[in-house]
């Protein structure tokens, strides 16, 4: 919805709303120094990066969240460095995003908003990662959780509570904006602006000349292109899997441990309802009421508020208990007061005032021991082996971390080693279309870190398989010699030549285009064969566009009559672009559906700039200041420690 929550989402701080549970432990794993007062690159743990009215951001949570976000952009480039992810203003947005969520929560709770222990505690109960074999949150299932990620149960609580702060406060502040239909409308009208003109191609292999070059200049072309033909290094990657199914001949679970875990669990198999609910929520109480009204008469929800440029949501199935963790106590005894398909009373709650109608009503009676015994046993017998699982993952690493080579562990686990051909850091196979497996991803970075023949364990499958893996043979970066690759260079220097005649006959059909020359006429007078394509584009058809080439930009960004040249990427040659008409017709009544999805695009953009302008009102009202030398400092103890 808003480019601010976006970033906000991506960074360590906005993990409580995307409830994901492999972005979480991601995140964690970066952030385990949160709480590590030692020093690094020569700065204290407890410098403060940012003061936000009474509270301070040290070094340690800057430096964790830039690793987050560090981490999270080499999931899509593992090729990405410290310094590259830092200079491409990685630092700057990730300071704005930590500095933005500590102003918006101490502006919370100066002002007199609230996050209850209640609260928190109903967004844990929605994160499934936190769940058990019975769908329900597991206490302990959260703590295994929080330890293989190295959170602590205060840290991640914190993390959900500053994200409800800025829930409470930034999504009413942009609730329901809209941009005006008759404003829209003249925004609407510039995508039927119809451009008419030419384009012509000068390739490079037009204007390439015909034999090969000398030895002399093609050496000289070599000297100066040399880091265009720098080979990368490459590692040849050795390695095992296995899974739950690496442990075998465990015993059954017992009728006591079934009956212990039936006895602790005895409030899941208690009767139960749930309920699901559409709901509407405004600003006050007399819209409220009159929403009820008109929904008990007849007309649905959602066409209610359509009709007022709102929209409803769905919410549930939830328990009368999560209901009021998540609203309020009001709401949750209003919402469970009415019967299924009725709209109940509308109630306040932590947003504004809730209209709600029962969708669906599901109750559930309670299960004795005897109807839930298979399941238990099943539940039992599947953390047994998991727990199986992670005692033989514990026992490989200890064999590592005591020598053992890959040869020797996989005779010990009765595995085949497979060999990979030499990789390149992108994954990619070297001098080949094909890839290393896919699960090597998230372990690329390290494989090119590790020295030959040092085995490492990681995840293969999150939570389901291990690998263990080994670097057999390193063959370092360096410059292909030009005999080995003289051909390609010559293809090079005829492309490079080629461009730079092209550029010079590119120069010539502009002079004859603004001597008064038709485009087609200035090209004729060149003796290469030059085609030239006649355009005719309305912006909505650019706005259709997956990838908008260049010269189509171009062509759009002209004055009528204008004439300009742009060169194609690669060496590919020149582009010659005229604009001889522009035409914006008015709208006509076929253009309402455009219209409407203008009005809401803009809409979405007046929510952003609502959001922007609050966000930057609350720094300024809470005094949020940022200690530029100690960000700096940061940046340079991480591309300093960084051996990317």
């Amino acid at each position: 919805m808003l480019k601010f929550f976006r970033d906000f989402f991506k960074s360590k701080f906005g993990v409580p709303f995307t409830l994901a549970f492999l972005v979480l432990i991601g995140i964690a794993f970066a952030s385990s120094d949160v709480a590590n007062n030692s020093t690094f690159g020569g700065i204290a743990g407890g410098d403060r990066v940012a003061t936000v009215g009474d509270s301070k951001i040290d070094t340690s949570d800057l430096r964790a969240a830039i690793s987050s976000a560090y981490d999270q952009a080499r999931q899509s480039d593992p090729t990405l460095t410290m310094e590259t992810f830092l200079a491409s203003g990685g630092m700057d947005r990730v300071v704005d995003n930590v500095v933005r969520r500590a102003s918006i929560a101490e502006f919370g709770r100066e002002y007199g908003f609230r996050v209850s222990n209640r609260l928190v505690d109903s967004e844990l109960l929605q994160i499934g990662a936190f769940r058990g074999a019975d769908g329900n949150f597991d206490q302990q299932t959260y703590e295994g959780a929080l330890r293989s990620a190295n959170l602590t149960d205060s840290i991640f609580r914190n993390d959900l509570t500053q994200g409800l702060f800025v829930r409470q406060i930034l999504l009413p502040a942009a609730y329901g904006a809209t941009m005006p239909r008759s404003m829209a409308s003249r925004y609407a009208t510039l995508l039927k602006e119809r451009r008419s003109g030419a384009i012509a191609s000068l390739s490079s292999e037009a204007f390439a000349p015909a034999g090969d070059p000398s030895d002399k200049v093609l050496g000289a072309y070599y000297q100066e292109n040399r880091n265009n033909y720098v080979r990368p290094e490459r590692r040849t990657i050795r390695y095992v899997t296995f899974g739950e199914d690496a442990v075998r001949d465990l015993p059954a679970p017992t009728d006591a441990q079934i009956a212990a875990r039936y006895e602790r669990d005895k409030a899941q198999y208690a009767a139960t309802e749930n309920r699901t609910f559409t709901q509407l929520v405004v600003p006050t109480q007399a819209l409220a009421n009159e929403i009820a009204q008109q929904a008990r008469s007849g007309t649905s929800l959602a066409a209610i508020a359509q009709a007022r440029g709102l929209a409803t949501t769905q919410f549930g199935p939830v328990t009368r208990q999560e209901a009021a963790g998540q609203s309020s106590a009001a709401v949750a005894t209003a919402a469970f007061s009415a019967d299924r398909g009725a709209i109940a009373a509308p109630a306040r709650g932590p947003l504004g005032f809730y209209v709600l109608r029962v969708d669906n009503i599901d109750r559930r009676a309670g299960r004795t021991l005897a109807q839930v015994r298979g399941d238990i046993a099943q539940q039992l017998a599947t953390e047994q082996r998991r727990a199986a699982f992670l005692n033989l993952a514990g026992e490989v690493e200890d064999e590592i971390d005591g020598g053992a080579s890959l040869a020797e562990l996989s005779q010990t686990l009765d595995l085949d080693i497979v060999t990979l051909e030499p990789a390149t850091a992108n994954g990619r196979i070297y001098g080949k279309d094909t890839t290393v497996p896919e699960f090597f991803g998230r372990v690329l970075p390290v494989v090119f870190e590790v020295d030959e023949g040092d085995p490492q364990l990681a995840e293969a499958e999150p939570g389901k398989t291990i690998m263990v893996f080994e670097v057999s043979e390193i063959t370092p970066s360096a410059i292909a010699p030009l005999s080995e690759i003289r051909r390609n260079v010559i293809a090079d220097w005829k492309r490079s030549e080629g461009s730079r005649l092209a550029r010079e006959a590119a120069d010539r059909v502009v002079k004859r285009v603004e001597d008064g020359q038709t485009l087609a006429q200035a090209v004729a007078a060149e003796t290469a064969s030059i085609p030239v394509q006649n355009t005719s584009l309305d912006r909505q058809a650019l706005s259709q566009m997956q990838d908008v080439p260049g010269r189509v930009a171009l062509f759009f960004s002209m004055a009528e009559g204008s004439v300009k040249k742009l060169e194609a990427q690669n060496s590919g040659g020149w582009y010659v672009i005229t604009v001889t008409d522009i035409a914006v017709p008015d709208l006509t009544d076929g253009d309402a559906q455009m219209v409407d999805q203008v009005t809401v695009e803009l809409s979405q953009a007046v929510e952003g700039e609502y959001t922007d302008q609050l966000v930057a009102a609350i720094e300024k009202d809470i005094g949020a200041e940022r200690n530029q030398a100690a960000i700096d400092a940061v940046g340079t103890s991480l591309t300093g420690n960084s051996q990317q």
